[in-house]
């Protein structure tokens, strides 16, 4: 007896899809946008309590999504932030511990190799500042790119203005912007977002050099001071006699002229990521697309009598930006006091991502934290700074908790500012330097420890045989080369002042 067609039919399509793999889940793996600014400290965005600086989008983006206000870049300089994101890897096992020094290859997979093996289309616009040697060229194919398919990049260049500013295209040839670098660089992260297949994740890094500092100018006391001029556009939205400068500090027409070019850039920034933004809604991307706004490090602006304007361990040179938002995953209008360093960007991003990786960080994966809402996850940040040659007496070590910042610089002839001990419940604009009050040495014996168990940890040979030679007397036990310091410590912190 013969089985009925419709039986027949339904017994044969059974039978052909048993042995199938099922179906792939409809939902697609996250994109991920990195947005990057240079030299923006934290204090300089509107979501961070200030009420004159002009950044409607980055606010409304921070209400949107998680802001951190406890993010360092753990050592303030360019390049060696930049490979920290990239890899998760402390500089001296990453090679990147100065600016223009590149990534040592194969030591692990770096952000986006990672992404780029998961099926990621990777592109990088604007400053790369990851590739050693001579600044003027273009990044190499191949290793170099560091996983990035699609680089449009400048390397490193400082001058902002039309017709100054820079680009090596995809043929490797110099090309000119017609207008203010960023907004030229927002024009190519558009133009690329116009171009990526949406049948697959895309990772985009989109890196400004604003509000950086491009030069110096005279000022009315016959010194040199930083140059931050802009947009004439950006400059007009701002009265400079109206603008209030950091507490602590002179107020002087100098300074006025810093703060003054320093606003207006960072109102440029933020003009360009509205942009950025408005093309993910446009494009029906927002929703599943994890989008992180930070930078490289901040700029003292002359606080505090710096010289420079970052490499320092005080909040306005290492503490940072750094807003996250992931509407698929994270809820809205979130503030989180996690200390969070340069080093947790790469493992974190991914655990937020739901990628997973088998190799080892120095960084931590905070994602779980994050979802949670944990607070107190970490308890320290390792912070420092790495120079050579005639400026390494500006070499310090240190570290923040939730209560304290502290750094020790190198031998008897460190600079005085790379000793601090900062309350930073009480002395929130770091005012009040407690380093050699004698009241506070078990706090900085405590946070000595702490420097050198991390020191330990990277084998960071802070001391070397000319330092020995210029130790203050009672600090001469810790430059006994009969045992390491980090014993020494141990046996002797008792005599620590």
């Amino acid at each position: 007896m013969k089985l009925p067609w419709l039986f027949s039919l339904l017994l044969s399509l059974f039978l052909c899809t048993c042995g199938r793999a099922p179906e792939p889940s409809a939902e697609k793996p996250p994109n991920l946008l990195i947005v990057l600014s240079d030299q923006h400290s934290y204090d300089m965005l509107g979501c961070y309590g200030n009420e004159q600086i002009i950044t409607p989008n980055l606010d409304r983006f921070a209400a949107q999504g998680i802001r951190f206000t406890h993010a360092f870049t753990n050592q303030p300089v360019c390049t060696p932030y930049r490979g920290m994101i990239m890899s998760g890897m402390h500089p001296l096992k990453n090679g990147a511990f100065i600016n223009d020094a590149p990534l040592l290859p194969n030591k692990t997979k770096l952000l986006a190799e990672v992404l780029k093996e998961k099926g990621y289309q990777t592109a990088y616009i604007g400053k790369w500042h990851l590739l050693g040697g001579e600044r003027n060229r273009p990044v190499p194919r191949g290793e170099l790119r560091y996983g990035f398919d699609h680089v449009v990049t400048n390397n490193c260049h400082v001058d902002f203005r039309p017709g100054k500013a820079f680009f090596w295209n995809e043929n490797d040839e110099k090309e000119y912007f017609d207008k203010w670098e960023v907004y030229g660089q927002t024009d190519q992260a558009l133009a690329y977002l116009d171009t990526i297949d949406t049948g697959q994740p895309f990772a985009l890094v989109v890196s400004w050099h604003p509000p950086h500092d491009w030069g110096k100018f005279k000022g009315e006391d016959g010194k040199m001071h930083y140059r931050y001029d802009t947009d004439t556009a950006m400059m007009a939205l701002y009265e400079r006699e109206d603008i209030q400068l950091r507490p602590g500090i002179e107020r002087t027409p100098d300074r006025l002229h810093m703060y003054h070019g320093y606003m207006a850039s960072t109102t440029g920034v933020d003009q360009s990521f509205g942009r950025l933004m408005d093309k993910l809604r446009e494009k029906g991307l927002e929703e599943n697309t994890l989008t992180l706004f930070s930078a490289d490090h901040g700029d003292m602006l002359e606080s505090h009598h710096a010289i420079l304007p970052k490499q320092y361990p005080h909040d306005y040179s290492n503490r940072i930006p750094f807003i996250i938002r992931y509407p698929a995953k994270l809820a809205p209008g979130q503030t989180t006091d996690l200390l969070f360093g340069a080093l947790d960007v790469m493992p974190t991003v991914l655990g937020l991502m739901g990628l997973e990786t088998t190799q080892a960080y120095d960084g931590q994966d905070l994602s779980a934290a994050i979802e949670a809402g944990t607070q107190d996850a970490v308890e320290e940040v390792p912070i420092w700074l790495y120079k050579r040659g005639v400026a390494k007496n500006h070499n310090w070590r240190g570290v923040i908790t939730r209560d304290w910042t502290f750094s020790m610089g190198r031998g008897a002839d460190s600079l005085e500012i790379t000793n601090v001990l900062f309350d930073r419940n009480k002395d929130p604009y770091q005012l009040n330097n407690l380093f050699y009050e004698p009241a506070y040495a078990e706090v900085k014996k405590t946070l000595r420890a702490k420097t050198y168990a991390w020191m330990e940890k990277y084998n960071d040979q802070f001391w070397g045989q000319e330092d020995f030679l210029r130790i203050r007397p009672e600090e001469t036990w810790m430059y006994n080369y009969e045992k390491s310091p980090y014993e020494l410590f141990a046996e002797k912190s008792g005599q620590m002042q």
